[in-house]
């Protein structure tokens, strides 16, 4: 499977930044269990997830203050990659 992340370090927190569909960040549950299931892949690191709405707008789903700082900057810089997780 194909996902598009990427892994940050700001102010010495290193966290990941995952790009979802809006259905799982609107629902509580399937944001726990979507975290959950990437915990594998992104080790030891908050895991934020981020979906657009169909403005455009970003909508993350995270640690508070990790969620304040991304709403701060554009999403153009965020340096997106694609991963394979398996």
């Amino acid at each position: 499977m194909k996902i598009q992340g990427a892994v940050i370090i700001e102010q010495g927190v290193t966290f990941a930044v995952i790009a979802v569909d809006r259905t799982v960040t609107n629902y509580t549950s399937r944001a726990v269990r979507v975290r959950y299931q990437l915990a594998q892949y992104f080790r030891n690191m908050p895991i934020i997830l981020m979906s657009l709405d169909s403005n455009g707008t970003p909508h993350y789903y995270g640690r508070r203050d990790i969620v304040r700082f991304l709403q701060s900057i554009r999403l153009d810089q965020i340096p997106w990659k694609e991963y394979h997780i398996y």
